[in-house]
């Protein structure tokens, strides 16, 4: 998902494409700032006819022959020009207002589909799918950089094809008026159009550098703050604050660089635009003193100048904005581009009442190119069979978990449920006959019921009571004065691990899937949450197939077989009281993965 330095000369459609599919549901707040900001180009035009009225008029009224026939100045006609202004400009603010109005409404809900569109792609990606980038990199693209497509579509977009639309207008006015005076601002605009293409790429360039740094920054702050307590407890504090320090000075010089160019496109045009009015002065002054032009010709020319001049500044400076969006988009469009590696079939095989029965035929499965996990694993868990997992630590064994779950696939062989290759299976479905017990309980900010409810979504208060009686939740939540309603923190953190790991065993239970994997459930708890997990374990894998991944002796006693896995093989399986648990969760692990020790015996 990284991108490259190169420019890609399509950056900008590319980015234009993720906004264009959601233009439509907001058309009517599109059209309708369209025709405001339509409207106000008319007044622009308009908005110095009665300065030239004025002008001339008082001209006339000193004595002066000009070439046409026209008014002299009267406290009629003062009045009336000035009302005429006042009315002009008042118009014109109000049409600029409604246009940012609707175009700011209509970027937000465009940029809040987009994320939506963002977040839900990036939950279809499989762990391997996002190795790739650090998860604060993938929060970066998901906020910051979907809200800077507002600034292409909408803040810098609608109102640069209003500029060049007034830039269009003025230049036709001006050429009625004097052909001369529309020469000078259209070698303005030729000239402004030659620096901002060789200046609009760099500035692309550098901008790029600084979204991918920015990327980089939010992934070492996201992981350093979700590991503080190891930081703290191992002193590295410094450590980490070095490491964050290099990244952000290079955050600021790539983001320097982009402000610099963008800001010296920005000045060269303003010295474009002094070095045009000041043709114009002495070109328009020369013609009305030949009595081509009225001094209100002249008034209008210099305000039109000035006025066309404002679009190129614009441009200038939309520029940088935009190429600093477009650079965000091309973020975007990598992440959808990633073609999730793990998908349901087109035409997946109808759902059935699970038995539960598990194989995993001749399975091999690398995380990195000769480095394998699992070697031709073969391995059946019959139905209902409650089944230890054990052995040295990088075995395989939390791997199973996960091809269970299709959180990977298999480089070879297949993972069967009922029968059925799991890639045959709806993703969805086939999860939803598993459920899930992991070392690290995930809970979520919100309440301890709707920790509970993510099991079964749409199941009744009664269902969710039973299911935290059952988990042994109630023992601590009939204490607490909100009961299930109690708050949770994020994480978890105001809870302890066994009351979270509890939380989680409800989930299971509220679930009612046929298949439960447990790994490592009573890891890192107190002897007295470890009895009560236990406890509520047991009463969780009754009539279903459980497949538990433990290091804990007793844990591991209490299933109907023990299957012991050593780099990635089935090195010993039998029942649980002939097991030699002692000595194989007692041996070190070895560099590989596998026991110093003797290899046990193979048993077939």
């Amino acid at each position: 998902m990284a991108a490259t330095d190169r420019l890609n000369p399509s950056a900008l459609r590319r980015t234009l494409g993720l906004v264009r599919p959601h233009l439509a549901g907001q058309r009517l707040l599109l059209l309708g700032g369209g025709a405001l900001l339509l409207l106000e180009v008319v007044f622009r035009v308009l908005e110095p006819w009665p300065t030239k009225l004025v002008v001339d008029a008082v001209t006339r009224s000193l004595g002066a022959d000009l070439s046409d026939g026209g008014p002299v100045a009267s406290i009629q006609l003062l009045l009336a020009c000035a009302l005429a202004t006042l009315s002009i400009v008042g118009l014109r603010a109000v049409c600029n207002f409604g246009a940012t109005v609707l175009f700011a409404l209509g970027g937000s809900r465009i940029a809040t589909v987009l994320r939506a569109r963002v977040f839900e792609h990036v939950q279809t990606l499989s762990r391997g799918d996002h190795r790739s980038s650090g998860s604060g990199d993938v929060v970066q693209r998901l906020v910051t950089d979907v809200g800077r497509l507002q600034d292409v579509a909408i803040t810098a977009g609608m109102p640069l094809l209003a500029n060049v639309v007034t830039l269009a207008a003025m230049l036709g006015v001006l050429t009625w008026i004097d052909p001369a005076m529309a020469l000078v601002a259209l070698v303005a605009v030729l000239v402004f159009l030659l620096f901002s293409r060789r200046s609009g790429p760099a500035i692309t360039t550098a901008a790029r550098k600084t979204r991918r740094s920015e990327g980089n920054l939010a992934s070492i702050a996201q992981e350093t703050l979700a590991g503080m307590t190891h930081v703290q407890a191992y002193g590295l504090e410094e450590e980490r604050a070095r490491h964050f320090g290099g990244s952000n000075l290079k955050s600021l010089h790539d983001g320097v660089k982009a402000k610099r160019l963008a800001a010296g496109l920005e000045r060269r045009t303003d010295v474009l635009v002094g070095i045009s009015t000041a043709a114009v002065l002495v070109l328009g002054g020369a013609r009305v003193l030949e009595g081509a032009m009225t001094p209100g010709d002249l008034v209008i020319v210099l305000t039109y100048l000035k006025t066309a001049m404002k679009p190129l500044r614009d441009l200038a400076k939309y520029t940088g904005r935009i190429a600093r969006a477009t650079a965000s988009g091309e973020r975007v469009a990598d992440l959808l581009d990633v073609v999730p590696s793990i998908v349901s079939p087109p035409q997946p095989r109808g759902p059935w009442p699970v038995r539960g029965e598990l194989e995993l035929c001749s399975v091999a499965l690398a995380y990195e190119p000769g480095q394998p996990v699992l070697r031709h694993l073969d391995l059946r868990v019959r139905p209902g069979e409650h089944v230890a997992l054990v052995g040295p630590s990088g075995s395989g064994k939390s791997t199973v978990g996960s091809l269970v779950l299709r959180l990977l696939d298999p480089d070879e062989g297949s993972v069967r449920l009922d029968g059925h290759d799991l890639r045959e299976l709806d993703l969805r479905w086939l999860r939803s006959q598993v459920a899930v017990v992991a070392q690290e309980a995930v809970l979520f900010s919100g309440t301890v019921e709707d920790n509970i409810r993510q099991g079964r979504p749409e199941a009744t208060a009664a269902q969710v009571e039973e299911a935290a009686r059952l988990a042994r939740v109630s023992e601590f939540t009939d204490r607490l004065p909100d009961g299930l309603d109690a708050p949770v923190a994020e994480g978890g953190a105001n809870l302890s691990g066994g009351q979270r790991q509890r939380i989680s065993l409800a989930r299971a239970f509220l679930r009612g899937a046929a298949v439960l994997v447990l790994d490592e459930p009573t890891t890192g708890l107190d002897p007295d949450n470890v009895a009560l997990v236990t406890e509520a374990i047991a009463d969780l894998a009754l009539d279903r197939t459980c497949i538990v991944i433990t290091h804990d002796i007793d844990t591991a006693r209490q299933a109907d077989r023990v299957i012991v896995l050593e780099a990635g093989r089935v090195t010993w399986a039998g029942a649980p009281e002939e097991a030699p648990l002692e000595r194989i969760l007692a041996e070190p692990d070895g560099v590989d993965g596998s026991s110093t020790g003797g290899r046990l015996r193979s048993v077939s």
